[in-house]
């Protein structure tokens, strides 16, 4: 099985090179963030005749994440938004996968930065996550939880630690919530098999920043123990951050990793 996450940053602008990978790749589950569409407007007919059902929790204009299976994989939805926080958007989507894999997306708050009013609400967020799985989700199950967290876990993964330390997704603040996770029982599928490679997931369109390699690591697949054990390869798909075939890409690259079945 391979599963991978993706912020496409708008559907409608990419909902082409969206197609394109999954022809190229052909994941078969896939957890999207920044949808910025409705559930209404989105287009299951089109991503069916792809071969993919899709699961829902979209917002207009803003946020919205959904979960792709490839058939002919079920998806049973658990969870549509994060308890306690509908004022931060659309950001969060639960669904059994192929019967007992707890299969989550997220789409964690920017924060903006660290003197703006969003930013405790950012902290507040991740603190809601951490009680939500707690109080709904176990370890002891195949779980993944995957996503844009906005918050670069460590030095090597930020082009410019030196001079970002302290400032958005480079803070003390947020990175203790990671760790938090990391203590129910989450891993970083990425740096557990990759613990010295120093690569990124999402690179800012000015500035050349792409072809600099000025990027950060912000986009996660989080695996329990269960599902840890089964991953084969894990990969940063680097060659989705460029364009194709004429398509202009996100922001952010998709995360992916083959697990045996």
């Amino acid at each position: 099985m391979r599963i991978a996450t993706w912020n496409v940053n708008g559907l409608r602008a990419r909902l082409d090179f969206l197609l394109h990978w999954l022809a190229a790749r052909q994941p078969d589950v896939v957890g999207l963030q920044e949808l910025k569409l409705t559930d209404e407007q989105f287009p299951h007919d089109v991503l069916a005749s792809a071969g993919y059902r899709a699961a829902t929790h979209g917002q207009k204009s803003w946020n919205g994440v959904a979960i792709l299976t490839r058939e002919p994989i079920t998806v049973a939805v658990t969870q549509r938004g994060l308890p306690g926080q509908d004022e931060r958007g659309a950001r969060l989507l639960t669904a059994t996968v192929g019967g007992d894999l707890s299969f989550t997306t997220v789409y964690c708050p920017n924060g903006k930065h660290t003197g703006h009013d969003d930013f405790p609400l950012k902290l507040a967020w991740f603190d809601a996550l951490a009680g939500h799985l707690d109080e709904k989700e176990s370890a002891d199950r195949p779980t993944v939880v995957c996503g844009d967290f906005n918050i670069v876990p460590e030095a090597i993964d930020s082009w410019n630690e030196a001079g970002l330390t302290g400032a958005i997704f480079h803070t003390d603040e947020e990175r203790a919530r990671l760790r938090k996770l990391h203590a129910w029982g989450l891993r970083d599928v990425f740096r557990e098999r990759h613990p010295e490679t120093a690569a990124f997931s999402w690179w800012d369109y000015r500035g050349g920043a792409f072809h600099k390699n000025q990027g950060l690591r912000i986009d996660f697949l989080l695996a329990s123990k269960s599902v840890l054990g089964r991953v084969r390869e894990v990969t940063i798909d680097r060659e989705y951050r460029k364009k194709k075939d004429g398509l202009t890409t996100s922001d952010h690259t998709p995360v992916m990793a083959d697990l045996e079945d």
